[in-house]
């Protein structure tokens, strides 16, 4: 059983130099050295990490001009690692995360060796108490952060992504810039025959945030939502769950402001196109069913 080589890319918007030195020294300490790190400065100028972090492996900084978003970024990192072609694994970490164990590296290489078919293995999201947000359970309801199993989604802050399913399904969406990016993903990993799993032994440790401390996001989070339903669902199914999610948005909202920019992106993501329509098939929709998620939640 060959270990996967593994390379680690963040994507950095340059406002948070202390926690990415915190978090590449974090990848330092662990007992399986990554083959390479990539670290993208999204519309920034990086520092010289290498030099003053004495990182391990092939370390490549690349600068961007523009802010190309979280999907944009991550896929300026892949597209330098498949050139070097070497890779087999892409951990991608959140800048202001942190590596809190040091076998997080060596425990993702086992979990892909293990089983051809796993394509994606998402992270435990911790604060510093522990405390994991509902949010972040790739599950349903009130489930505890703590089971680990085969789910529909992962956590875009931590996560392993195998570059022979990228190959064959794409990568990022950039056109959605944040929001819903990883969902456009797993569907289309599942809709493959891939295997996605929830790892909550692989912890990321994560200050506790709100998505809606960003500006756009009441905006994006709609127009992205629409652009989704429209890319990945069957046609019957589109109303079905953009129906839900806006019964759960009014009921959700706190805020008038919020909610009028939240409706001027529901329709811009009408109005707009939406990128490739490539519908997933009925099966698909069953096993994400069976799986616990019906693609219309």
């Amino acid at each position: 059983m060959r270990v996967p080589r593994i390379a680690v890319a963040v994507v950095t918007m340059g406002n948070r130099p202390d926690k990415v030195d915190a978090l590449l020294e974090s990848v330092v300490k662990q007992d399986l050295a990554p083959a390479r790190i990539v670290i993208v400065g999204n519309g920034c100028r990086l520092p010289e990490f290498a030099e003053r972090l004495s990182l391990p492996g092939e370390v490549t900084a690349i600068d961007i001009e523009e802010n190309l978003g979280c999907p944009g970024g991550r896929n300026v990192a892949l597209a330098r690692l498949r050139e070097f072609g070497d890779v087999d694994v892409v951990v991608e970490l959140d800048d202001d995360g942190l590596l809190v164990d040091g076998d997080v590296l060596r425990r993702v290489g086992d979990l892909f060796a293990a089983d051809p078919r796993l394509g994606i293995v998402g992270f435990r999201i911790a604060d510093e108490q522990g405390e994991t947000q509902q949010r972040h359970v790739p599950r349903l309801g009130s489930a505890d952060p703590l089971r680990g199993g085969y789910v529909t989604g992962f956590l875009g802050g931590g996560h392993a992504l195998r570059t022979a399913m990228l190959d064959e399904i794409g990568d990022w969406p950039a056109e959605f810039f944040f929001a819903h990016e990883e969902i456009d993903l797993a569907w289309r990993a599942a809709d493959r025959g891939w295997r996605i799993l929830y790892a909550p032994e692989l912890l990321l440790q994560h200050p506790k945030t709100s998505p809606a401390r960003h500006a756009i996001y009441y905006r994006v989070n709609a127009r992205n939502r629409v652009w989704l339903a429209r890319r990945r669902l069957p046609l019957v199914l589109i109303p079905v769950h953009l129906g839900v999610w806006t019964l759960l948005t009014l009921l959700r909202a706190r805020s008038a402001d919020g909610l009028r920019a939240w409706f001027g992106g529901f329709a811009e993501g009408v109005r707009e196109p939406a990128g490739e329509r490539r519908p997933m098939r009925w099966r698909t929709v069953w096993r994400l069913t069976r799986l616990g998620r019906p693609p219309v939640i």
